[in-house]
């Protein structure tokens, strides 16, 4: 039990990873055709996408979409690791 969530806790540290690896593009120039920026969108697009469309961008353009998705990100592993702990106990 302790293995699975072991797991589950790498791969949301993964998948914020690639977030905080999104925003770090939007502030430097990159090429969009190349294999890792395009992995890097198409992983964390479907995440994303449904944010921007109920948050509107501030006054200057700022995306506050990752963030939202930090936090709910972090509540939903720590639902997650809770029911396992809950399980194993």
């Amino acid at each position: 039990m302790f293995l699975l969530i072991q797991i589950i806790n790498t791969v949301f540290k993964l998948y914020s990873y690639l977030i905080l690896a999104r925003i770090f593009l939007t502030w430097i120039p990159v090429d969009p055709h190349n294999p890792v920026v395009q992995f890097i969108y198409r992983v964390t697009e479907p995440i994303l996408a449904p944010f921007r469309i109920i948050l509107p961008l501030g006054g200057m353009g700022l995306d506050l979409s990752p963030i939202i998705v930090f936090f709910l990100l972090n509540l939903l592993q720590r639902a997650i690791i809770n029911i396992l702990f809950s399980i194993a106990i």
